[in-house]
């Protein structure tokens, strides 16, 4: 029995991810975010075996979610206190229809079978670089320098299963189906 690791995301248009990739630049212990992997994480499932996956699209298809406008602002680190592991951008305050995406697809997720689903608080963000703690004054100084990042608001019509796989050359994302917003 074959296993994959599976997550929900909203893919980036390209405008939005060129902006993001314009935040990276030289920083001792970090790795920057291949552009072609940016994504906004709905949902983490982790190992799935290929056989759920139809359950698991089949309720994802159950979900019923405006079209919403989207923006991505603003850089942060996790954790939030000690050395930074990951160097983040985030999605401006009071977006509801995003908190109502990420809940009917927890429910969809629950009512597939997924039982084990991480219960940590919804923080929205698209993870720009992995860091190590060697270059923690650098990033101080990157974050107070792209405070104010804005990238171009976009209209969030469809999110997507994508199923992950690490590669000697890195991770590779891979859609498996995408699902359209709607009413």
């Amino acid at each position: 029995m074959s296993t994959r690791r599976f997550f929900v995301a909203i893919a980036l248009p390209a405008p939005v991810r060129d902006a993001l990739v314009a935040l990276a630049e030289p920083l001792p212990g970090t790795s920057w975010t291949r552009p072609e992997t940016l994504h906004l994480t709905l949902r983490f499932i982790g190992g799935v075996p290929e056989e759920k996956i139809a359950d698991i699209t089949h309720h994802l298809a159950t979900v019923r979610v405006e079209p919403f406008i989207l923006p991505i602002e603003g850089v942060g680190a996790f954790p939030p206190k000690g050395p930074p592991r990951v160097l983040w951008s985030g999605v401006g305050q009071g977006h509801p229809r995003l908190h109502q995406l990420r809940q009917q697809v927890d429910d969809a997720l629950l009512a597939s079978g997924l039982t084990d689903l991480d219960v940590r608080t919804f923080h929205p963000h698209v993870t720009l670089a992995r860091c190590t703690p060697t270059g923690a004054p650098t990033f101080t100084r990157w974050m107070h320098l792209h405070q104010q990042f804005a990238a171009p608001p976009f209209r969030v019509n469809a999110f997507e299963l994508y199923a992950s796989e690490l590669r000697p050359g890195g991770v590779v994302h891979t859609p498996v189906q995408r699902f359209v917003l709607r009413k």
